[in-house]
């Protein structure tokens, strides 16, 4: 099993270890698509025909929606809310691999790589994994999310929407439904805009949270088969840690239920 942790100029655990993204890998498509939305060389509105070969399984919603044309901006939402795959692939046909990479050097990420599309199942003669990263550069990424550049700010706005704050966050007071971008957040809470990958043997958490101050962080962790719940229990316990840096403290368990009257 591996878990690593970075928190740039804080924490540094295994953070050059090269390791499976599942969704996490969706970042590098995403940053692509909202870099090139704000260049004006892709529009936000432009409808994208789902195909044949965009369907896959596993998360997300427009496996149960009859729309067949979706505009690139909700794709894009759909991704990083509910790390939809019909979306990812979508997203990926239009863009291109090679646009993708391009783009990810340019953000410095040289070992943190989309290899293909989405597939279900992966096939011995397909690349091993959709993505792959290393913790460093993903941390680095996520800090460099600072709402300065206009394409920043637009990624803040989808990634506040992920649904997903079953890993990092999971044991920190923070409210799940504020979309809104914050500077501070409340005493002993955070503030989180995050993306998350979990496959057999992974479970991935990326980005940006707010309590007193604001951090970049990544925790990847990958174990044999059948690990999930001890890689979930890694990332949330690294969670807390990193939680301490921006001043908040784990989430107080729930009260036992009382006695039931007359029993």
């Amino acid at each position: 099993m591996m878990i690593a942790i970075a928190v740039p100029g804080e924490i540094a655990v295994g953070e050059d270890a090269e390791l499976p993204l599942a969704s996490v890998g969706k970042l590098p498509l995403l940053a692509t698509v909202a870099r090139a939305i704000c260049a004006g060389t892709l529009d936000p509105a432009e409808p994208v025909e789902l195909r044949e070969e965009d369907r896959v399984g596993g998360s997300g919603l427009l496996r149960a929606l009859s729309g067949r044309r979706w505009p690139v901006a909700d794709l894009a939402v759909l991704t990083a809310a509910v790390s939809d795959n019909i979306a990812t692939n979508a997203l990926l046909r239009r863009v291109g691999l090679d646009r993708v990479a391009e783009e990810s050097r340019a953000l410095g990420l040289r070992r943190t790589r989309v290899l293909d599309r989405i597939r279900e199942p992966r096939l011995p003669t397909d690349p091993p994994a959709f993505a792959v990263g290393t913790a460093g550069e993903l941390a680095r990424f996520a800090a460099s999310l600072d709402g300065r550049e206009e394409w920043t700010r637009l990624m803040l706005g989808w990634l506040a929407h992920n649904t997903d704050r079953s890993l990092v966050p999971a044991l920190l007071p923070h409210d799940s439904e504020d979309r809104r971008p914050v500077t501070t957040a409340p005493p002993g809470t955070v503030w989180v805009a995050n993306k998350t990958g979990t496959d057999d043997g992974v479970r991935a958490d990326v980005g940006v949270m707010v309590g007193d101050r604001r951090i970049g962080y990544a925790v990847l962790a990958s174990g044999p088969p059948g690990s999930d719940h001890e890689l979930v229990t890694r990332v949330r316990e690294a969670g807390v840690g990193i939680g301490r840096l921006v001043g908040a403290a784990p989430a107080a368990p729930a009260a036992p239920p009382g006695p039931v009257p007359g029993g």
